[in-house]
């Protein structure tokens, strides 16, 4: 079928301020997608799960309910929540509902032999395992022809710093997942930084280190067929920034997921709600630091954001159905609040501040 490598130079446009504004003028078509492994979420640290656990038969018959909420794409780990003996519910998932397969994170932290990382485990054999498996997961875009493959390395990484051969890490994995994705070339994967957690700190703790990575690990592509798409401009190596991981960073939301799209490495998005610092939340959207959140989907319209907003959240107190709509329903709420705002005076009062004083304080006042 082949992996939708979609062009995401559109992003780099949205450096002119009156592009954005064209794209403001429009109606921000807000593609969704939700992950299969939240519908019924294990136990944590400290407690034992509160629902009971749910084939992924029974989740893919969840999903379908989630139609009706405008719900069109699905996220699934490989191999452990998708493979080859059951891609063919996936198929069928889409030609009963709609909802497509659009983005499949590699399994590489949940196995305890990945103890001390995947791609940059110094055990050979260990980092071996971790390319079969980004191999298999690209392999299953290519051929359900998802979007991307999404990489969050949250077991790599280090918890002590005197004397760790930092620069070693990152070659290890940058090379580990350069050689899996000249295996299956043609496929995008999207980094997905993370402060830390589960690691003490993670191997690419901010967005800059995502973009840096994205950067090296192009570099080191060989395949014949991706140096094609590298130098005919094409993105490859992209990110999959995270409201949650973001926020953990103590990074302003709409600056940083502009940085990517700057980039053109904007492939994917992960949404939920989180304070400053703390450990990861995932809370519902729009709960806790709305105000940044809406700031977020305000500066994705102005770039033209054609990519999927991913609901990714633990509903550990509620039936994830319940969740998803909430969440949706806080995402169009969102944008509807955007869509009233007087997009040519908001921008004016940046680019001549001078000439506006008080007056984005007032607008943003009575918005509310």
């Amino acid at each position: 079928m082949g992996s939708r490598l979609k062009d995401l130079q559109y992003q780099r446009a949205a450096r002119d301020p009156h592009v954005m504004l064209e794209h403001l003028r429009r109606d921000f078509d807000m593609k969704i997608s939700v992950g299969i492994w939240y519908f019924t979420p294990g136990g944590g640290r400290f407690h034992d799960r509160f629902v009971p656990e749910a084939s992924i038969e029974q989740r893919i018959d969840m999903a379908a309910e989630m139609a009706k909420l405008g719900i069109t794409g699905i996220e699934a780990h490989f191999p452990d929540e998708v493979n080859e003996s059951n891609a063919h519910l996936y198929r069928l998932l889409e030609n009963e509902t709609g909802i497509r397969l659009v983005a499949v994170p590699f399994s590489h932290f949940f196995d305890p032999r990945f103890e001390f990382g995947s791609l940059s485990n110094t055990d050979s054999r260990t980092r071996d395992r971790a390319i079969e498996i980004a191999v298999g997961g690209l392999r299953l875009v290519r051929d359900l022809g998802a979007d991307l493959a999404i990489s969050w390395p949250g077991m790599d990484g280090y918890r002590y710093l005197h004397g760790k051969p930092f620069m070693h890490m990152w070659d290890l994995f940058d090379g580990a997942m350069a050689e899996a994705m000249d295996e299956v070339p043609g496929v995008r994967v999207a980094i997905e930084p993370k402060p830390y957690e589960p690691a003490a700190n993670n191997i690419y703790r901010t967005t800059a280190e995502g973009i840096l990575a994205a950067q090296r690990i192009e570099a080191r592509l060989r395949n014949p067929e991706n140096r094609r798409i590298l130098d005919g401009g094409g993105t490859l190596v992209g990110l999959n920034p995270e409201v949650g991981h973001v926020k953990m960073g103590f990074e302003m939301l709409p600056a940083a997921f502009s940085l990517v799209a700057m980039e053109c490495r904007l492939a994917h998005t992960h949404w939920n709600s989180q304070p400053d610092g703390n450990y990861d939340q995932d809370n519902n959207v729009g709960v806790v630091n709305v105000h940044e959140t809406e700031a977020l989907l305000y500066a994705l319209w102005g770039i033209g954001y054609q990519e999927y907003v991913g609901i990714d959240i633990n509903p550990e107190n509620m039936p994830v159905e319940k969740a998803v709509e909430l969440n949706v329903r806080a995402l169009e709420k969102m944008r509807d609040r955007v869509s009233r705002m007087p997009h040519e005076r908001i921008l004016e009062c940046h680019l001549r501040p001078g000439d506006h004083r008080g007056e984005l304080e007032e607008i943003l006042i009575e918005s509310w």
